[in-house]
């Protein structure tokens, strides 16, 4: 297990770089910036109180090698897709094409709600139909789509779930119509990161960040409605037990990201497997400890326990889409 974790190392050279150009430049950098991103920056730099001389030195050397690695073909890459596309194709072919391409240069009002809490996200989309609140659901994060999904009615979630899971993409015309509803109530925000929106796969990873017992409601009133399609989101899913699967090299990579408290609580709610395969990959000492660890622990909460296993399964999807670990399935599909 690692005390400081490679995205932990990264956040704090990005603050040492932000605040070594002073506030008018860290001030535009932040302004191209996600939501997370400016939060996890924000907290960094309020935390780093002092910084030695030598680690700014080397943020800022290795900064500048980056920096001459990286060059601007074009300076403006939309201008430049619609210069080609039309000399290409003419007017009329090219502008049907443009608007599929760069879709996503307008979505200022769908892309503010990132910056909003899941309270008021779900107070604005409430008495929405269950379809508009499936389209603009999958725009954001599954974390904070799980979490304003929480905050509905049962069958409400039910509703905008199954219809997350059957949704096959958003046209650009209808895409626009959504952005220009959602911009009359809001204001401001910045380009959106286009993706494969919706589908099977989308509604899995919004309920697994959900927890056990909205994760069965849900999947229960899914089932009724339709039980293919309750069985697929469930083949795509990924839960804490899944780790089971892992094989130990990948196991290790894991836990070598994994801080020793958040380990213990989540383990609290893992079954004896789980467990013993966690200390069969570890070190009969760090086996030991956590032992120890684990039996002086008193009561917490299944709030505390979710959280951390939550936490430990973000690692693990990033790992598999970094190519550094795999994870086997027992259906068709070999890899998450």
């Amino acid at each position: 297990m690692a005390g400081k974790n490679n995205d932990d190392e990264g956040a704090e050279n990005a603050a040492i770089l932000l605040m070594s150009l002073g506030e008018e430049e860290a001030a535009s950098v932040f302004k191209h910036l996600g939501p997370k991103e400016v939060q996890k920056l924000g907290e960094t730099i309020a935390k780093m109180k002092i910084i030695p001389r030598e680690r700014v030195e080397q943020v800022l050397d290795k900064f500048t090698e980056l920096a001459k690695e990286q060059h601007s073909l074009v300076a403006d890459t939309d201008e430049y897709v619609k210069a080609v596309l039309r000399k290409a194709l003419g007017d009329d072919k090219a502008n049907m094409l443009i608007d599929r391409i760069l879709q996503g240069s307008d979505v200022s009002g769908i892309e503010s709600l990132k910056w909003m809490d899941a309270g008021s996200v779900a107070e604005l989309l409430r008495n929405e139909h269950p379809q508009i609140i499936a389209a603009i659901l999958v725009h954001l994060d599954q974390d904070q789509a799980s979490s304003v999904l929480k905050l509905f009615t049962e069958r409400q979630r039910n509703e905008v779930l199954i219809r997350i899971a059957t949704l096959d993409g958003i046209q650009p015309t209808a895409l626009k119509d959504l952005n220009e509803v959602m911009s009359k109530i809001l204001a401001g925000g910045d380009r959106l990161k286009k993706a494969s929106l919706g589908g099977v796969k989308a509604a899995a990873e919004i309920i697994n960040m959900m927890g056990s017992s909205v994760e069965t409601s849900a999947l229960d009133y899914i089932r009724e409605a339709d039980n293919d399609l309750a069985q697929k989101i469930m083949d795509n899913m990924f839960t804490f037990e899944d780790l089971n699967k892992l094989d130990d090299k990948g196991f290790q990579s894991v836990l070598k990201e994994v801080q020793s408290d958040s380990l213990i609580l989540a383990l609290k709610g893992a079954t004896s497997d789980l467990r013993e395969k966690v200390f069969r990959n570890m070190s009969s000492r760090a086996a030991e400890t956590l032992r120890e660890d684990l039996e002086s622990r008193g009561p917490v909460r299944v709030s505390e326990v979710e959280a951390e296993q939550k936490e430990m399964l973000k690692i693990v999807r990033r790992l598999v889409d970094e190519g550094q670990i795999v994870l086997a399935s027992g259906g068709a599909d070999d890899f998450l």
